[in-house]
């Protein structure tokens, strides 16, 4: 079965969040099941400058506006359809702003001629390629189901994963005649989103079927205080609406070959992380403590609880624990963790910024992994954290709820506790976890086998890429071919 991966970004080309670790990874875990996955992607030049033997497929003279070409080649391992126009994506900055903090004022038209795109591929643009789903992730490819549901084809069927219900695209009503969408498309059951445009309620709207990218999340977006203005919406569609859980690559993130960390180490050998501690401690300015080292690697926004943490920082350091924060979002929170740090030099320790290999390094030597989110529709941190016997602390929200089991007293004596979880996100709630998260540490026999019990967990793609070839399948009427054991 041939999928077309519709993405904004995918790792290792270019990445800001999951969304790009789960577009990169998502094509080689479908391989083994009969599904063979092309993604399209915007020609920024960190990708065309990653693109060995690329030929042009299709050129086109109006991409809504602009001219464009399609490039098919491979990079870092992807079979990649790259939709090069300078006027769009050659530009400084991220994907979705420049390089002064602001959204492209555009970018209703960079993202719409990608969708526009992909929908010309299901038709079949490009001669001997013919996907016949198109998965589109998130509100940069949210209009693929409306181009596929208002216009002429009637057998290709398409996928919408929504990676964060809070980002939802929206534009307003003067950029719909500019979209190609008939007028009738500019209704409820189309893109019109309050008065405006909605790329991810289009989406929602139109897609045959919606995924998320949690069991729990996909519950929590259908009430009014997650589902971010489309509960309603995501209620009538309850039939087609799956939660299917990430997983992470797990030879990009393997602690016994990770080339980040300064000593690798197995389950078996876990008393060998002690030497990415001391080396993750002098990259954050810490002291040499055999304390509880906690780690926060995230954006430090609202959402992911950064404010909780704030607030709890001197009980971490009065206990005798240290943290190193690696990330950068809201001015607050970065001023907040950078005064905790003044205050407690040696003890507390900040990086700004994006930096993978630190970010492996993290995982590879802090004792435990902070996740206070609000909301988490399913984080990937604290998979990367189980995997390196890195113990992750964790709101009971999202993903979060449905990948670490809680250290409460009937997981810990049935020996099945990989973490510990707190609800409701607040401080003091925060607090009470700390202290318990302390007292396991304490017991260092213990405490050792929670870390190996989170190194055998399956963070594998395996089930989920399973589960994704079953919806396809299901949509098509295809039997697929699995290879996985050949």
């Amino acid at each position: 079965m041939e999928v077309l991966s519709v993405a904004s970004e995918v790792y290792p080309l270019i990445k800001t969040g999951g969304l790009a670790d789960v577009a990169g990874a998502l094509p080689g875990a479908l391989a083994g099941s009969g599904v063979s996955m092309r993604t399209l992607m915007p020609g920024y030049p960190a990708v065309l400058g990653k693109m060995k033997n690329g030929r042009e497929v299709a050129r086109f003279d109006d991409l809504f506006g602009v001219t464009g070409r399609l490039i098919a080649g491979r990079a870092e391992g992807l079979d990649l359809i790259v939709l090069d126009a300078p006027a769009l994506y050659d530009r400084p900055g991220n994907p979705y702003m420049g390089p002064e903090g602001w959204d492209w004022p555009d970018n209703w038209k960079r993202f719409a001629a990608l969708s526009w795109v992909a929908t010309e591929l299901g038709l079949g643009l490009v001669e001997g390629y013919r996907p016949q789903v198109i998965h589109a992730h998130d509100w940069q490819a949210g209009l693929v189901p409306a181009y596929v549901k208002f216009g002429p084809s009637a057998t290709l069927k398409t996928v919408m994963t929504v990676h964060n219900m809070a980002f939802q695209g929206t534009f307003g009503a003067e950029i719909f005649g500019q979209l190609r969408l008939p007028a009738h498309a500019f209704s409820v059951e189309g893109v019109e989103y309050y008065g405006g445009v909605g790329y991810l309620k289009a989406g929602v709207e139109c897609a045959d079927v919606v995924t998320t990218v949690s069991p729990t999340y996909a519950v929590e977006i259908r009430t009014p205080a997650s589902g971010m203005g489309l509960d309603g919406l995501l209620n009538n569609r309850s039939a087609t609406v799956f939660g299917v859980l990430n997983g992470i690559d797990m030879e990009a993130w393997n602690p016994a070959t990770d080339t980040a960390l300064k000593q690798n180490y197995t389950a078996n050998t876990i008393q060998y992380r002690q030497v990415n501690k001391r080396a993750l401690q002098e990259a954050f300015g810490l002291e040499q403590s055999t304390g509880p080292l906690f780690a926060v690697v995230s954006r430090l926004t609202w959402q992911k609880g950064i404010d909780l943490l704030a607030a709890n920082i001197d009980l971490i350091v009065a206990e005798g624990g240290q943290l190193a924060v690696l990330g950068s979002g809201e001015a607050d929170l970065e001023n907040a963790i950078r005064a905790a740090a003044m205050r407690h030099p040696g003890k507390v320790g900040l990086v700004t910024g994006y930096n993978e290999a630190l970010s492996h390094l993290v995982q590879g030597g802090a004792d435990v992994m902070m996740m206070p989110s609000r909301f988490e529709p399913c984080g990937l941190t604290q998979l990367y954290a189980l995997r390196y016997g890195c113990i992750p602390l964790v709101s009971r929200v999202g993903g979060l709820n449905d990948t670490v089991i809680d250290s409460n007293v009937a997981a810990l004596q049935a020996q099945v506790s990989t973490g510990v979880q707190f609800a409701p996100p607040e401080q003091g709630a925060l607090a009470d976890a700390i202290r318990r998260m302390l007292n396991l540490y304490a017991d260092e026999k213990s405490w050792k086998k929670m870390q190996r019990r989170g190194m055998k967990s399956d963070v594998s793609w395996a089930t989920s890429a399973a589960r994704y070839a079953q919806l396809y399948a299901a949509l098509t009427g295809t039997t697929l071919n699995d290879n996985s054991d050949s």
